[in-house]
């Protein structure tokens, strides 16, 4: 399927984005800045689909992106621009230190503490450009779909797309610091339909590598989009009850989304969190952990440091069902009068434990109750920890699945969700920086008919 790239210029590429960052930090400096940082970064890609064996798109990227920081005391401007010529740098220059000069004094601004960089950079595994042809992608999208519209009862399809990506970036400020990442991200999906008497239903799969090498077996995405699609027909509405839901693994990871969402440092100065002074409180059952690993080789979350250049190092986050810290950067760190967690621009790689056990297993857990596959809307309230989402999924019977569900309405509290979490399972899902098997929740409201 794949081939690694034979010519590489990425070396080359980042030292010339790493001499253009050092030297807009000097000038910086030169134009009265205390303290300045830039994000430097180049994304290339190839992404093609092909619907119904026709292509559709072909497109071609090449995306850069240059953001400047100053600081004059704790007086905070910032610019950016896409064009990398010298002019374009000197009137971000200007602008950066022209809007410092005219807003209020912040005493949280400022870079991240300077004894908190990162001093060493171990190869994480990250970079495996894929040498992708266009005529090579458009033949994949077509054997992708072909193997899903292959199947009796697929009727139609939305289209396959494969994506080749490359991302370059350098991070540098005036204490010296600078610090290059290269990454790769690859992509393959199909989305397809089928009909019958009934009516129509669309489902799809993907699959998303670092490495092209790791992909599954195109035939086989195309055919698991088609059974899960299959496997929608009929689908029913339910009558309101309460029941036990399993969230299957994609969709689980969602609720760690809510999670972090509350105990990151944004929602926490503000106020505006319904986990506010959890740090050392019970919040998921007793046998629950989660950790952060950001120095897994080849993980999608994986960083020697963060949007600050802070070491990155692996650090829990949640032991024995309680709350070990908070996701901060150095600015939400220093307005709740705490210490950065080196996550400034996200966490990297979470890592939920699990009891092992396969996703024929968690269903035989379940027993009686509601399989979601795909939730829907944004009615989730990080204030109050409401949870009320649209869904659709699988009506389960005895630990078996009895018939596919639509157009319903799952709703709880999430501190309730979390402290009635029964079991997490070993069918972990690797398409993602967070790494979470199916959750099995022990009691939500189903709204149906």
């Amino acid at each position: 399927m794949s081939q690694v790239s034979t010519l590489d210029t990425s070396h080359q590429d980042l030292d010339r984005l790493a001499s253009l960052a050092e030297d807009t930090i000097r000038r910086a400096r030169a134009a009265g800045a205390t303290q300045a940082e830039v994000s430097a970064s180049v994304d290339v890609g190839l992404n093609v689909n092909v619907r119904l064996g026709e292509v559709e798109t072909v497109e071609h990227t090449r995306d850069r992106g240059f953001a400047l920081t100053v600081f004059f005391g704790q007086r905070k401007g910032s610019a950016s621009t896409a064009d990398l010529n010298p002019d374009s740098i000197q009137a971000t220059i200007d602008q950066a230190c022209a809007i410092a000069r005219f807003t209020e004094e912040d005493p949280a601004a400022g870079l991240a503490d300077a004894d908190r960089m990162a001093t060493t950079f171990p190869d994480l595994d990250l970079w495996h450009p894929w040498e992708l042809g266009v005529d090579e992608a458009i033949a994949l999208g077509c054997d992708i779909e072909n193997a899903g519209r292959d199947l009796d009862g697929i009727t139609n399809s939305d289209g396959a797309s494969v994506n080749a990506g490359q991302s370059l970036s350098v991070y540098a400020n005036s204490h010296g610091f600078l610090g290059r990442e290269r990454g790769t991200r690859h992509s393959l999906s199909v989305a397809l339909i089928a009909g019958d008497d009934e009516g129509m239903q669309r489902d799809y799969w993907y699959d998303s590598v670092r490495d092209a090498r790791q992909f599954m077996d195109a035939a086989a995405l195309g055919r698991k989009a088609a059974e899960r699609t299959l496997s929608r027909l009929g689908a029913r509405r339910l009558s309101t009850r309460q029941a036990p839901v399993l969230f299957a693994p994609e969709i689980s990871r969602s609720l760690i989304g809510h999670l972090l969402g509350a105990v990151s440092g944004g929602s926490l100065y503000r106020r505006s969190s319904f986990l506010l002074d959890h740090v050392g409180k019970q919040i998921l059952p007793s046998w629950m952990r989660i950790d952060e690993k950001p120095l897994i080789p080849g993980g999608f979350g994986s960083s020697v440091f963060d949007a600050e250049g802070v070491a990155t190092v692996d650090s829990p986050l949640v032991v024995d069902g309680v709350l070990s810290r908070y996701i901060l950067g150095s600015y939400s760190a220093r307005k709740l009068g705490l210490q950065t967690t080196g996550n400034a621009g996200g966490v990297h790689n979470l890592v939920v434990a699990n009891g092992g056990d396969d996703f024929a297993a968690m269903l035989k857990k379940l027993g009686t109750g509601l399989l979601v596959t795909e939730v829907m809307g944004q009615g989730v309230s990080i204030i109050t920890g409401d949870y009320s989402r649209g869904a659709s999924g699988f009506w389960v019977e005895n630990g078996e699945i009895a018939y596919p569900v639509e157009e319903i309405t799952i709703a709880a509290n999430l501190r309730d969700m979390y402290a009635n979490l029964v079991a997490v399972g070993g069918d972990v899902d690797r398409r993602s920086h967070i790494l979470t098997g199916s959750w099995l929740i022990e009691n939500m409201t189903i709204a149906g008919e």
